[in-house]
C-alpha cells in the first residue's frame, strides 16, 4: 500500500520578484507603459571604482509608471547598497566586475500592465601590463620574411595594436608596404628584411572602452638581420598518440637564406598499427641541414566494459522515462546496438537508439522491466554488459497546498501530501520564485517578501511531482518610485512620484519628508494640498528657504500602516531671494580716539537667501542724514567709521540690513552708539577716607563732571613707594567704595584716578588713613590697665596697714 506523506513549509527570508501592477485599468483613460529610452550595453573600465554607471529607462504611461531592474533574471535590490533609481534610469555607484557584471533588463510596470525592455549588457573592460621578464632575441636573414610575436597581456575587449622601433613614438608606418601589423594577434610580420631593419622592437596595445582608453607597451623584442645563415625552425612536430584508422596532420616550418628545401623521412596518411615509429622532417639549402624528430604511436584495442560498464539497476518510473548508456572503450571505435533478452531493439514511437549508443525508453510501463544489454564490436573484437531496468510506481500529488491571502504578521501554514513508491525515500521541497526550502516547518510572521507562488515538489531518485499555490500578503505599500523635482521657486517645489505596489490595500494618503544641507534629520514638509490622497501623484513643497539645498522623500500609507520611504529624489537648490529679516546684535563703541565702531552678529547661512551676500551700515547723529556703508563679506562683524572731526563719547543713531544679489532685506531697529572716549583730563576731587575696621576702609570722592567715568583707587602703606600701590576698580559710576583685605593698624595713602576705555586720568589729592587696631588687642590692653589699677590699689592699702601699726605701736 501506498505511504501517505504531510509536509509543513517555512516561509523564510525569502524574496518576492513579482511584477504585478496595482488595481484595475481603466479603458479609455489609462494606458500601458511604452518605452521612449531602453538600457544599452556598455564596456566598464575594471578598477574604476570611484565612477559610476548609468543604465537608461523611461516609459510613457497613464498612470505613470513604476520601474524595476533585472539582473540576469534576479531583481536589483534597488535603494540598497550601492544602487540607485533616479526616474527610471539604474545608477550603479563604484561597479565591480563581480557583483555587476551580466544582463539588465527594465520592468516599466502601471495597473494596466508590465513591459520589459531589451537586455543591455554590462561587461568590464580591463588590459593588464606585459609581463616583467625579457624577451629572448630574434635573428633574421636578409630577404626572408620573418615575424616578432606581440604576445598581449590579459585584456577585455579586442586591442589595437602598433608597435614601436627603438623608442618612443617612432611606430612602424602603415603605408611601408614590407610591415604589417596583425589585428587579431598583434603580430608584426616583415616581407623581406633588410640589415638595416636591426634594431629593439616595442609591442604598444591600445584598449576602447566607453568612457575611456588605456595603453602599454612590451619588453623589447631585440631583432637582428644577419646577410645568410643556415636553416632554422619555425614550426616543428611533436610526439603523437591516436587511435587505429585515424588520420594524423604534421607540419615543419623552416626559414633560412636561401630558403631551405623541405623533405620527409616518412610521410603521414591513414594510420595503420605499422605506421607506429620515429618520424624526422629535414630542412637543408646550401649552408646547412636542421632535423626534427618524433614518435607515433598507434592505439589498437577491442571493445571493453571494465571499466565503464552499463549500470546493474535501473529504477525508472511508470509513465516516465530513463537514459541508459554504453560507453565501452575500444579503437578503432566499435559498433554499437541493444538488445531486450533475445530481442534486437530498434527505434520505435516509445524506443530510441542514439548514433553514440544511447538508449532512451519513453511512457515506461510494467512490460518494460527486465534486462537490456549493449554490444560492441569492432575488427578486432566484441564485448557486452548488461543492466536490469526495474520499473517502480509513479509520485502522485494526492493534497495540493491551498492558496492563501492574509495580512503582514499573520501566520500560515501551506501542507502537501503525496504517494510514492514504498521501496524508496522520498523528500519535499519547496520554492519560491527559484529559492528552496527543506523541512516540515511553521511559518511565524509572514512578510511582505514572502507573497508569491508555491511550490511544492514530491521527489525520488526516479521520478518527481509538483503542486503550486499563491500566497498574498497584504501589507503597507511600497516605496513610491521615481521621484522627481520639477519647479524649483524660492520657497516652493512641486514633486511628482510613481505610485509603488500598494500591497494589496488601497494606498490612502502620502506624507512628503524633507531635510536641507543644515540637518541630516527628515522632516515632515508642510504641502499644498495639506492632505495628499491616495490617488494623488503629485505635490507642492511650500515654506522652504531660499537659496537652500534640499532633498524630499514620499512616504505612502494604508490602513495598515505606512510604507518605506522613496528613494530621496537629487539635491536641487531654490531659488535666490532679497534677504527677510535683519541682521541682530546691533552695538559697538569703544576704541581710539576719533573712531565710530558698530557690532553686529553675522547672519547664519539660512537667513543669506543668496550668494553676493553683505550688510549695509547705516548711522548718523541725530537730526542729520544718513550715512551708509555696504560690507561685502558675510562673516564680517565689525565696522570702524574713523573721522577727525568726532567728539568724544557723541552718540549715534545706528541701523543694519542685508543684502544679496537678489535685492535689500529690512534695516533693524535703531540702536544708539557711543564714539570713542577721551581719557579723562583731571581727577576727582575731595578725596575722604575713613577707616571701617581692621581690615577695610570706606573711600569717597567729588565725581568728575565732564564725562561719565569709572574710578580706580590706589592705596600703599606709609613706607611704601607709590609705583606698588594696589589697584582698586569701581564697579559703576557711584563716587564711593570700599578697600578690604588690609593690614590692622597700619597708616595707607589713598589716591583716586578717572578712567574711561580710552585710559586713565590723572591722580587726586592724596590722603592717608589707619586702619583699626584689631578686637583682641584692645581687651588686652584693658586688662593690663585693669592689673595697673588692681596692683596700685592693693600697694595702698599695705602702705596705709602700715600707718596704722606704726600709731598703734607708738
Amino acid at each position: 500500500m501506498m505511504e501517505l506523506l504531510l509536509c509543513l513549509l517555512l516561509l523564510g527570508s525569502v524574496v518576492l520578484e513579482e511584477a504585478v501592477g496595482g488595481d484595475v485599468c481603466v479603458s479609455g483613460h489609462d494606458s500601458g507603459p511604452v518605452f521612449e529610452e531602453q538600457p544599452s550595453s556598455l564596456i566598464y573600465p575594471e578598477g574604476l571604482t570611484e565612477g559610476k554607471v548609468t543604465l537608461s529607462c523611461q516609459a510613457r504611461a497613464s498612470p505613470a509608471a513604476s520601474y524595476r531592474w533585472l539582473l540576469n533574471g534576479t531583481e536589483v535590490p534597488l535603494g540598497l547598497d550601492r544602487y540607485t533609481l533616479v526616474a527610471g534610469t539604474l545608477v550603479i555607484s563604484g561597479p565591480e566586475p563581480l557583483r555587476d557584471t551580466g544582463s539588465y533588463q527594465c520592468l516599466a510596470i502601471n495597473r494596466c500592465g508590465t513591459i520589459i525592455s531589451r537586455a543591455a549588457n554590462l561587461k568590464f573592460g580591463y588590459l593588464h601590463d606585459f609581463p616583467p621578464d625579457s624577451r629572448s632575441p630574434q635573428t633574421a636573414y636578409e630577404g626572408v620574411g620573418t615575424f616578432l610575436a606581440c604576445q598581449p597581456p590579459p585584456h577585455y575587449p579586442a586591442l589595437s595594436y602598433r608597435w614601436l622601433i627603438n623608442e618612443f613614438p617612432n611606430f612602424i608606418r602603415k603605408d611601408d608596404g614590407r610591415w604589417f601589423v596583425s589585428q587579431v594577434t598583434g603580430n608584426l610580420y616583415v616581407a623581406k628584411a633588410e640589415p638595416n631593419d636591426t634594431g629593439n622592437y616595442f609591442c604598444f596595445t591600445t584598449i576602447n572602452m566607453d568612457i575611456s582608453t588605456k595603453s602599454t607597451f612590451s619588453k623589447a623584442n631585440q631583432l637582428t638581420v644577419l646577410p645568410d645563415a643556415q636553416p632554422e625552425w619555425l614550426q616543428v612536430m611533436s610526439d603523437s598518440e591516436v587511435e587505429i584508422s585515424s588520420e594524423l596532420h604534421w607540419s615543419c616550418v623552416a626559414a633560412g637564406k636561401p630558403r631551405p628545401s623541405i623533405r620527409w623521412l616518412r610521410n603521414g596518411h591513414n594510420l595503420a598499427l605499422e605506421d607506429s615509429g620515429m618520424y624526422q622532417c629535414v630542412a637543408e639549402n646550401k649552408h646547412g641541414t636542421v632535423y626534427s624528430t618524433a614518435e607515433l604511436r598507434v592505439q589498437v584495442q577491442a571493445p571493453d566494459f571494465r571499466l565503464n560498464p552499463v549500470r546493474r539497476l535501473i529504477p525508472a518510473a511508470r509513465g516516465g522515462q530513463v537514459m541508459i548508456e554504453c560507453r565501452p572503450r575500444a579503437a578503432p571505435k566499435p559498433s554499437l546496438f541493444w538488445s531486450r533478452g533475445t530481442e534486437l531493439l530498434t527505434n520505435s514511437s516509445r524506443v530510441t537508439v542514439t548514433p553514440d549508443g544511447i538508449l532512451w525508453i519513453h511512457n515506461i510501463s510494467r512490460a518494460d522491466e527486465g534486462k537490456y544489454t549493449c554490444f560492441a564490436e569492432n575488427y578486432l573484437g566484441k564485448a557486452n554488459s548488461t543492466g536490469h531496468l526495474s520499473v517502480r510506481d509513479a509520485t502522485k500529488i494526492t493534497l495540493a497546498p491551498s492558496n492563501a491571502d492574509i495580512n503582514q504578521g499573520e501566520n500560515v501554514t501551506l501542507q502537501c501530501h503525496a504517494s510514492h513508491d514504498p521501496t524508496m525515500d522520498l523528500t519535499f521541497t519547496w520554492a519560491l520564485n527559484g529559492k528552496e526550502n527543506i523541512g516540515d516547518l511553521l511559518t511565524v510572521n509572514a512578510q511582505l517578501s514572502q507573497a508569491g507562488m508555491y511550490t511544492c515538489t514530491a521527489q525520488t531518485v526516479v521520478d518527481s511531482a509538483s503542486a503550486s499555490a499563491k500566497l498574498v500578503v497584504r501589507g503597507p505599500p511600497g516605496p513610491p518610485g521615481g521621484l522627481l523635482v520639477k519647479n524649483v521657486a524660492e520657497t516652493s517645489v512641486e514633486l511628482r512620484w510613481s505610485r509603488g505596489y500598494d500591497n494589496h490595500s488601497p494606498i490612502g494618503k502620502y506624507i512628503i519628508m524633507g531635510r536641507s544641507s543644515l540637518s541630516s534629520e527628515w522632516k515632515k514638509m508642510r504641502t499644498d494640498p495639506v492632505n495628499i490622497e491616495g490617488n494623488a501623484e503629485s505635490s507642492r513643497v511650500m515654506g522652504l528657504m531660499p537659496w537652500m539645498d534640499y532633498e524630499f522623500q514620499v512616504i505612502a500609507s494604508n490602513i495598515l500602516g505606512s510604507g518605506e520611504p522613496s528613494m530621496p529624489s537629487h539635491i536641487i537648490r531654490t531659488q535666490q531671494a532679497a534677504p527677510t529679516v535683519a541682521p541682530s546684535g546691533l552695538g559697538g563703541g569703544g576704541g581710539d580716539h576719533h573712531e565710530l565702531i558698530m557690532t553686529w552678529t553675522p547672519m547664519a547661512r539660512e537667513y543669506q537667501n543668496g550668494d553676493g551676500f553683505g550688510y549695509i551700515l547705516a548711522f548718523r547723529k541725530k537730526d542729520t542724514s544718513w550715512t551708509e556703508v555696504r560690507i561685502p563679506h558675510v562673516e564680517s562683524s565689525r565696522y570702524v567709521y574713523y573721522n577727525e572731526s568726532l567728539t568724544p563719547y557723541s552718540p549715534f543713531e545706528v541701523k543694519i540690513k542685508a543684502y544679496n544679489r537678489r535685492g535689500e532685506g529690512p534695516f533693524s531697529q535703531i540702536a544708539v552708539v557711543h564714539s570713542a572716549e577721551e581719557e579723562p583730563t583731571v581727577g576727582p576731587l575731595n578725596i575722604n577716607a575713613t577707616a571701617l575696621s581692621a581690615f577695610e576702609i570706606q573711600v569717597s570722592w567729588e565725581p568728575v563732571q565732564c564725562l561719565p567715568v569709572c574710578c580706580q583707587i590706589r592705596y600703599w602703606r606709609q613706607h611704601e613707594r607709590e609705583a606698588a600701590a594696589d589697584r582698586v576698580r569701581t564697579a559703576g559710576l557711584e563716587p564711593t567704595a570700599r578697600v578690604s583685605g588690609l593690614r590692622p593698624s597700619t597708616r595707607y595713602h589713598v589716591a583716586v584716578l578717572a578712567y574711561n576705555s580710552a585710559g586713565t586720568g590723572p591722580p587726586s589729592p592724596r590722603t592717608t588713613v589707619t586702619t583699626r587696631k584689631p578686637r583682641s588687642e584692645c581687651i588686652q590692653q584693658r586688662i593690663r590697665h585693669h592689673n595697673l589699677y588692681f596692683r596700685a590699689w592693693s600697694h595702698f592699702i599695705m602702705f596705709q596697714t602700715c600707718l596704722t601699726l606704726t600709731h598703734i605701736s607708738t
